[in-house]
């Protein structure tokens, strides 16, 4: 964003400037508390409608949709985050299924490799969380992908072009969802607010590129 742009969008906001000049692009993210009220929302959702694993990835995905839709100002009702996560649900049970097999067999691994039982154990142990930490930041950006139009498969289609074109975004995943477990591990409930952070990252860091190219 240029020098010129910033100024007028900063005299749309106190009144002294035309505000059709300088238009939000994210509208409904201007109130601070509004927009923490609805992060908030969006943890309560993910960690309770997805506490089974096998429901996580509709409705991480659902949540995902409602801060998009909140901070664009399209309207946010909770009815639509409900359909979008019935929408995401069928399908989104066996990404979930994967997602549970993978964890497991991840937990697994690094338990047995702390233990000594193996050759090379804290190499191994060290594999095992950053393969973690990947398949968790993959996630997020798969779900980040989701639309009730096109469904799961396209969105793990478009998880590798989303990698490709935005790298830094793509670490931005991996981080938000480290924060997630981080969070979780460290008081449970923390998980909450920290999911809804997580589907916050999953909106800004596509929109921090998209800026970036028009200024």
């Amino acid at each position: 964003m240029s020098r010129q742009q910033r100024a007028m969008r900063r005299a749309a906001r106190t009144g002294i400037g035309p505000t059709h000049d300088a238009p939000a692009p994210n509208p409904g993210a201007v109130g601070a508390f509004a927009l923490l009220g609805e992060v908030l929302l969006v943890g309560v959702v993910v960690v309770g409608f997805g506490f089974t694993v096998l429901t996580l990835p509709a409705a991480l995905a659902a949540g995902i949709r409602h801060v998009r839709r909140f901070v664009r100002a399209e309207g946010s009702p909770f009815r639509a985050l409900w359909a979008d996560f019935l929408k995401a649900l069928p399908a989104g049970l066996l990404v979930g299924a994967a997602t549970a097999l993978l964890g497991g067999v991840l937990a697994l691994d690094i338990v047995v490799a702390r233990s000594g039982a193996m050759p090379g154990g804290p190499v191994i142990e060290a594999l095992g969380w950053v393969i973690a930490a990947a398949a968790a930041g993959g996630l997020l950006l798969v779900c980040a992908a989701w639309t009730s139009e096109a469904g799961w498969r396209a969105a793990f289609r478009a998880a590798p072009t989303a990698v490709a074109a935005d790298p830094i975004g793509a670490l931005y995943a991996v981080v938000a969802a480290c924060f997630v477990g981080l969070a979780g591990w460290m008081l449970l409930p923390l998980a909450i607010p920290a999911a809804g952070c997580a589907a916050l990252a999953a909106v800004a860091a596509p929109a921090r590129r998209r800026g970036r190219s028009t200024a």
